[in-house]
């Protein structure tokens, strides 16, 4: 199991890094930018080879990211320039790029994350199809929220906090973002709109890897089965984007909730959780798998795009600085912000591993 974990593991991580770092690649050749290396993972190389325009691509021992050097550039996440290659060709270095351009380069890994999760997703719906449930109440659960706040069998949801609902799936994935409040309810009871105010309780589950986690339940079930609709290339399209905004709209909802202290800061995995749903997912078959790896590229793009130093986004804010300034940052506030990145960045580095290992500690001990 450990061996399946690994090669699942390794799949999943290397396939969103490759599409991150390609976008880096393909927009600074665009602009004419000197790529020198290609890199799935770090430290020492295990394989690799050289294209015809002198490009590295090579695997290394640590599979835990990667990264695109450019001509110019002193080290593998780009913080500093080495001077000595950008003098000897300035035209094809990437420090010496318009402001604008090195922005484009730096957005693009983020951007190609959620290109690749739109275009999985836009595949899985005109192929197989996506899962679409009627937002009619089959249930109301006993000394449920629901039950509290009036809900009958057979209402129809027609909102929830303004946003239309057309599919049961909607409801699940809304009331699991309102852990810390109520919800504002509009259902549609015999032809007769009905508005009620829901706050789901917050009960302790047990997931599939074993760990007990806090969720939000409103308390109903769906009338009918659940459908699979085949899509065409435009609807699905549609419906991919609106999928992928959504999973972007509620990871920044869910971590302004950790921020605020309303959402438990465990809920943070790191590697180890990442092996293990990636063995589950690919235990269950290839589109499982492939659709994980559609919800990872785009929380790997959500995380490379926060304006920390030492992340894609750090750099963009530090190049928004020197497009209003009309010249860079000095070089000690930029080491200044680099250092702060590496702490930031290091500490929640430290806080996925703990939380992976404490969840191991705790399944051991129980």
């Amino acid at each position: 199991m450990a061996l399946y974990q690994t090669l699942a593991f390794l799949f999943v991580l290397s396939g969103v890094v490759f599409v991150h770092e390609l976008g880096h690649f393909l927009v600074a050749r665009k602009f004419g930018v000197k790529v020198l290396a290609f890199s799935i993972g770090f430290g020492r190389e295990l394989f690799g080879f050289v294209d015809r325009r002198g490009t590295r691509w090579k695997f290394c021992v640590i599979p835990l990211g990667g990264y695109v050097r450019m001509l110019g550039d002193a080290d593998a996440a780009s913080a500093r320039a080495d001077g000595k290659a950008v003098a000897a060709d300035p035209r094809h270095a990437f420090p010496t790029q318009p402001v604008w351009a090195r922005m484009a380069i730096v957005a693009a890994g983020p951007a190609a994350n959620m290109i690749f999760a739109i275009l999985v997703y836009a595949a899985v719906f005109m192929i197989v199809g996506q899962p679409s449930t009627r937002p009619v109440i089959g249930e109301v659960l006993p000394h449920s929220a629901a039950e509290a706040a009036g809900l009958r069998p057979g209402d129809r949801f027609l909102a929830i906090d303004g946003k239309a609902v057309t599919r049961f799936e909607q409801v699940r994935q809304m009331t699991q973002l309102s852990v810390d409040r109520a919800m504002a309810v509009t259902v549609d009871r015999g032809g007769r709109r009905v508005d009620v105010s829901v706050r789901p309780r917050v009960v302790e589950r047990t997931d599939r890897f074993g760990d007990v986690e806090r969720t939000p339940l409103m308390g109903v079930t769906a009338s009918g089965e659940t459908v699979i609709e085949r899509q065409g290339p435009f609807g699905a399209l549609a419906s991919a984007t609106r999928l992928t905004g959504g999973i972007v709209r509620d990871t920044f909802v869910a971590i302004g909730q950790m921020i605020r202290g309303v959402r438990g800061a465990g809920e943070i995995g790191g590697p180890i959780r990442i092996a293990e749903a990636s063995a589950h997912a690919a235990a269950a078959g290839v589109l499982p798998l492939v659709t994980m790896m559609a919800v990872l590229s785009v929380n790997l793009g959500l995380i490379n795009i926060l304006p920390i130093p030492l992340l894609d986004g750090g750099h963009l804010l530090f190049y928004a600085f020197e497009a209003v300034r009309g010249r860079p940052l000095s070089e000690r506030v930029q080491d200044i912000g680099l250092k702060i990145g590496v702490g930031v960045v290091g500490a929640l580095m430290i806080l996925a591993t703990w939380n992976d290992v404490s969840r191991y500690i705790v399944r051991w001990l129980s």
